[in-house]
C-alpha cells in the first residue's frame, strides 16, 4: 500500500514537471503550495485520570498540506481545472484518508464553474468564505467547534455549479453528489441479529415480535450504540458512513463595501433511511484594522420510522439502520475532541458563533471567539444539553509566509440528563487549552 501511494505522489510530481513545461508556451498554468504547520499543545481534564494531557500536534492554526493546481486556458474566456489536495500530520508525517481530500476537476467560462470529484460542500463553502472565524485563517484547526455543524465539511462523488456576477459580489453555488457504493444492505442486519445469538437472547429471526422480547432487543442496542469501544455494529456502520453519502443543496453570498453576508442549505441522505438537514446564515464586516462576524448554523435529523415490524429480524434490521445512520452522525457531530462534545441519541444541534479580529500592527493579528450551542430531541433525555466554546489567539507574522501563533481555549457542558460529556475516556464537562505553534507557507 505505501509504495502505491509513494508511486501515486512520484507520479503526480512528474505530471507538475510536464505542466510545467507546458506553461512555458502559455498554454497551463501550474501552481505546487502547501502549509507546515506545527505546534505544542497542553489541555486540562483529558483521560480517564482526568490528569492532562501535552502533546505535539500537526496543526495548529492550520492543518499541514500540500496541493497542485493547474489551470488552462481553452481561450475565450473558459479553462479548464484541477486541484488536488494532501492532508498530514507534520508531527510524524502520518497522511490523511483518503490520500487526496479534495481531487476534483472542471471547466469554467462565461457562464460558470462546473467542478467534479471530492470537493468542499456548500456549508463550508459559504461560512469560510464570508463569516469565518478569523479573518488570517478560516478556523483554527485545534480547536473548532464550527466544522461540527458542516455536515463532513467535503463531500465525495460531487457536483458543483457556481455562478457569479463580474465583480464577484454575488455568488451562488449548487451541489449534487451520488451515493456510489454506499447502499445499506442485509449484511449490517445480519451483524445486527449476530448479536442477538448469545444468550439471554437467542432468538429466531422469525419469531413474533413481543413486549418483553421487544425490551431486551432495546436494552442491548442500548448497551451497543452507547459503548465506549468498538463492536461488530458500530465497526459495520463505519465502514458505511466512510463511503460517499447522496447530497443536494446550495449557497448564496453578497459581499460589498467590506460587508459580507450568506447563507446555505445541504441536505444529506444517510444509508439507513433518515435524512440530515444543515442550513447555516451568517455575516461579516471588515473595516481598517477590525474584522467582526456572526453567524447561525442547525443540523436536524429527521429518522427514518421504524413502522410496526411483527418480526425479532424486522424489528432489529429496523434498528441496525438506526445505529449505521447514528454513527454517521456522531462522526459529523463529535469532531475532534478539542471543539466537540457527545452526541448520544440526540436529533438535533444548534450554534451561534460570533467573534473578532484585529490587526494590532502589520505583524500582529489578535482575535477572539464565542460559539454557544444546544442539542435536543435526545430520546433517552440524557444527551439534552448546551455548550460554551471560547477561543483566543494571537498571530505574529515574521514574513508573508511564516508566523507564529497563541491560542487559549475553553470548553463547558451543562445538562440536566448526566449524560452528556466532551468525551466518553475523561467523562469531563469542562476543559481548556493552550497551543503553541509555528506555520509555514509556500
Amino acid at each position: 500500500m505505501q509504495k502505491k501511494i509513494l508511486a501515486a505522489a512520484v507520479a503526480a510530481l512528474c505530471g507538475v514537471a510536464t505542466a510545467a513545461m507546458a506553461q512555458q508556451t502559455g498554454a497551463s498554468k501550474v501552481e505546487l503550495w502547501g502549509i507546515v504547520d506545527a505546534a505544542v499543545r497542553h489541555t486540562t481534564n483529558e483521560g480517564t485520570g482526568k490528569n492532562g494531557l501535552t502533546k505535539m500536534i500537526g496543526g495548529g492554526m492550520s492543518q499541514s498540506r500540500w496541493g497542485i493546481k493547474v489551470e488552462e486556458d481553452l481561450g475565450g474566456g473558459s479553462k479548464a481545472l484541477v486541484e488536488l489536495e494532501n492532508r498530514f500530520n507534520a508531527d510524524d508525517g502520518s497522511v490523511s484518508t483518503p490520500f487526496f481530500q479534495l481531487a476534483y476537476v472542471g471547466l469554467q467560462g462565461p457562464y460558470g464553474r462546473l467542478t467534479m470529484g471530492r470537493q468542499w460542500n456548500v456549508l463550508f463553502d459559504v461560512v469560510s468564505s464570508t463569516y469565518a472565524s478569523f479573518p488570517y485563517s478560516p478556523y483554527m484547526d485545534a480547536y473548532k467547534p464550527e466544522l461540527g455543524m458542516a455536515a463532513g465539511a467535503r463531500t465525495s462523488n460531487a457536483l458543483k455549479y457556481t455562478i457569479a456576477t463580474p465583480t464577484r459580489n454575488w455568488v451562488g453555488t449548487v451541489q449534487y453528489s451520488f451515493a456510489e457504493g454506499n447502499d445499506n444492505t442485509d449484511a449490517v442486519r445480519n451483524v445486527g441479529l449476530g448479536m442477538l445469538a448469545a444468550p439471554p437472547y437467542s432468538l429466531n429471526p422469525a419469531t413474533a415480535l413481543s413486549a418483553p422480547v421487544k425490551a431486551g432487543i432495546d436494552n442491548a442496542v442500548a448497551a451497543a450504540s452507547g459503548s465506549t469501544t468498538p463492536n461488530a455494529l458500530t465497526t459495520a456502520a463505519g465502514g458505511i458512513a466512510a463511503g460517499a453519502l447522496k447530497t443536494m443543496g446550495g449557497f448564496l453570498r453578497y459581499s460589498e463595501n467590506g460587508i459580507s453576508v450568506g447563507g446555505g442549505f445541504l441536505r444529506t441522505e444517510l444509508p439507513g433511511g433518515s435524512d440530515l438537514d444543515a442550513w447555516t446564515l451568517g455575516g461579516s464586516y471588515r473595516s481598517g484594522a477590525l474584522y467582526v462576524n456572526l453567524g447561525y448554523g442547525q443540523n436536524k435529523v429527521k429518522w427514518k420510522s421504524a413502522g410496526t415490524p411483527a418480526t425479532v429480524g424486522a424489528y432489529v434490521g429496523a434498528l441496525s439502520n438506526r445505529l449505521v445512520d447514528q454513527a454517521i452522525i456522531n462522526s459529523m457531530w463529535q469532531g475532534q475532541t478539542n471543539g466537540g462534545f457527545q452526541v448520544g441519541d440526540a436529533d438535533k444541534r444548534q450554534m451561534i458563533k460570533v467573534g473578532f479580529g484585529y490587526q494590532v500592527t502589520p505583524q500582529i493579528n489578535a482575535g477572539l471567539h464565542y460559539f454557544h450551542a444546544k442539542q435536543s430531541g435526545s430520546t433517552s433525555g440524557g444527551y439534552d444539553g448546551k455548550a460554551h466554546f471560547m477561543v483566543a489567539a494571537v498571530d505574529y507574522a515574521f514574513s508573508k509566509r511564516t508566523d507564529a501563533y497563541a491560542a487559549i481555549d475553553h470548553t463547558k457542558l451543562s445538562n440536566g440528563g448526566g449524560k452528556l460529556f466532551i468525551d466518553s475516556a475523561s467523562q469531563a464537562r469542562s476543559r481548556t487549552g493552550f497551543t503553541v505553534g509555528v506555520r509555514h507557507r509556500f
